[in-house]
């Protein structure tokens, strides 16, 4: 069964920026997002936020090693991290988090049409990257910087056609 998956930890916020979180860590994102840019109609749905974000999108790596590979580039951080979400998160008023870290798995099985782009193994290389685990590190950074895990997972199967 075809399998692409990446992981990202994810540090988003309403009240700063990318840059703010880059500044405060010290550490470059891969990459940056922006939902709902500042100059746009907001739209209480789908709020301005900023999201910055570690991944790993190496091919052939089970989820557990690329969690290692993500986690192993901010565990210097991991202080810093838990100080941040201190301090934007500490205000009793607010109802929702001045920022947010996740941890996101997201694996799409049956996916024919990445499968050749992603530089899977060979099929007599390839090993079993369906199974996987956190470890007690994983555990303990997720712990220690107030993150959440999310795991997204979509059946790529196309369906089949209608009579």
């Amino acid at each position: 069964m075809p399998l692409h998956q990446y992981v990202y930890f994810a540090l988003s916020s309403r009240r700063t920026t990318a840059q703010e979180i880059t500044d405060a860590l010290g550490i470059e994102p891969d990459e940056t997002k922006v939902v709902n840019p500042r100059g746009l109609p907001v739209d209480p749905a789908n709020p301005f936020c900023q999201i910055w974000k570690v991944v790993c999108r190496e091919p052939g790596l089970g989820v557990d090693e690329q969690i290692a590979h993500v986690l192993g580039r901010l565990r210097p951080k991991t202080d810093r991290i838990a100080e941040l979400m201190k301090q934007f998160n500490s205000a009793e008023d607010e109802e929702e988090p001045g920022l947010e870290a996740r941890l996101e798995v997201v694996r799409y099985f049956n996916d024919d049409e990445q499968q050749d782009e992603t530089g899977q193994p060979e099929e007599r290389d390839k090993r079993n990257l369906f199974g996987w685990a956190l470890d007690r590190e994983a555990i303990a950074f997720l712990a220690a910087t107030g993150a959440f895990l999310d795991v997204d997972e979509y059946d790529m199967t196309p369906s089949p056609p209608s009579d």
